[in-house]
């Protein structure tokens, strides 16, 4: 390793030629991503997960003998985030409701590293997400070829609830989480404070894939702005009661923003915006009160069938792939939202009939490609639930019920909750 020190490295993102490091295939966060701005090397006990902006990490509060969740947010993002605001706002106008419903927030504080100055929000101990937890379940171990891998109806139900519980306590207040999907529903932990940090500590061990290879520099350097290398997550699983009992909170409330000061632009996965989100020119379709009842409709198509609605992979014709399911699933675009599709001509003839549904549309000299559509209720029969007739007409019921294309025709949280699928005697509690 040359001993000489490498220039410091810009405060952004670098392209493919300015690249430090050489490729981690771990699924952990993105090597490039430590520099100035960037995430702070911070190790402590456990990495419990990482997205854009953040890294959370178990720590043991020395002061207190609890362990916590501490949330590092990269350091180009200040203090003043709506996160923090409003996680503000919770804690001090209800935090009783709060606290059972969303993530505590414990504590806050800034730190000083190399990266930068970095908020840092300090939680109460969570475990894994919905998106996680179902791969753990004793019933899918050992996995076999062909096996279904989703949560039980009872289990998908109560999770659905108890989110749909959340949503309706921050709607109640104003706020619309604007990510909610399950990888932001957490299961409570069993209590592990009287655990002994030699229980919980991550070991540091590659052949384990608990942690990355050595952090290598292209031009063999030491570098100042990374770690020795990258943790990868591993969520408090051991320690999550999943039997009739548990309880799910929402967490990252990252997206999360008041009525009244809707964002520019959306943080909600592609596959579970609303039409008029994903045709909107600006933010101005966020002070749609409804942009979470829609993902929350798509979410129960997807933890009853383990299937997306919409399954938009991602490319150059993504949200035309998106609206294109969706007509195929829902029906036709009302006029006033397929006026503003732009790209509708590659797809649809004037009196608005799928002619084609290659993505970007017929090319010269080719046939248009017509495949056989699938509603809703046909997708989701085929995915073969595990309920019965009976219940199954009533959760497609309450999907259509949801997904309608007009927002002003989406029950609320309260109205949902008071749906038949969810008001009926025999969910576990």
């Amino acid at each position: 390793m040359s001993d000489s020190l490498p220039p410091t490295p810009p405060s952004r993102a670098p392209n493919d030629d300015e690249r430090r490091f050489e490729t981690i295939s771990s699924p952990c966060e993105w090597i490039e991503d430590y520099h100035p701005g960037g995430y702070h090397p911070y190790k402590i006990l456990r990495k419990l997960g990482d997205c854009s902006f953040s890294t959370v990490w178990l720590a043991r509060d020395l002061k207190n003998s609890t362990y916590v969740a501490l949330k590092i947010l990269v350091s180009e993002i200040s203090e003043s985030t709506r996160e923090l605001q409003i996680l503000r706002y919770i804690t001090k106008e209800a935090p009783d409701d709060g606290n059972r419903y969303i993530t505590q927030l414990l504590d806050e504080f800034q730190h000083l590293g190399p990266n930068g100055v970095h908020t840092c929000l300090v939680f109460e101990h969570m475990g894994p997400s919905v998106n996680s937890m179902v791969e753990e379940l004793p019933q899918f171990k050992p996995r076999r070829r062909g096996m279904k891998v989703r949560y039980p109806p009872w289990m998908a139900k109560r999770i659905l609830k108890q989110a749909l519980e959340g949503l309706t306590f921050l709607h109640k207040h104003g706020i619309a989480h604007g990510d909610f999907q399950p990888g932001n529903m957490l299961f409570a932990l069993d209590n592990i404070d009287a655990k002994p940090e030699e229980e919980l500590r991550q070991e540091e061990n590659e052949k384990t894939e608990s942690t990355s290879p050595p952090v290598k520099r292209l031009d063999g350097k030491k570098d100042l702005w990374t770690p020795r290398y990258l943790y990868n997550a591993q969520p408090l699983t051991p320690f999550t009661p999943y039997e009739e009992g548990f309880t799910i909170k929402l967490s990252d409330m990252g997206g999360a923003y008041f009525f009244t000061d809707p964002p520019n632009k959306p943080v909600t996965p592609t596959g579970l915006r609303a039409p008029e989100l994903i045709l909107a020119e600006t933010g101005a379709a966020h002070d749609n009160k409804t942009l979470d009842i829609w993902s929350f409709g798509c979410l129960v198509f997807e933890l009853m069938t383990d299937q997306p609605l919409c399954c938009v992979p991602g490319s150059d014709f993504e949200d035309d792939e998106h609206l294109l399911v969706l007509t195929e699933r829902l029906g036709a675009l009302p006029n006033a939202l397929f006026e503003q599709w732009k790209t509708a001509s590659r797809y649809f003839t004037p009196d608005k009939k799928l002619f084609n549904s290659a993505l970007g549309g017929v090319k010269e000299g080719e046939e248009p490609l017509i495949l056989e559509e699938r509603s809703m209720e046909e997708s989701f029969d085929e995915a073969g639930p595990e309920i019965d007739e009976e219940e199954a007409r009533k959760v497609k019921m309450l999907i259509r019920r949801i997904l309608q294309y007009d927002p002003a025709k989406r029950p609320s949280t309260a109205d949902i909750l008071r749906d038949p699928w969810f008001s009926e005697s025999n969910l576990p509690l």
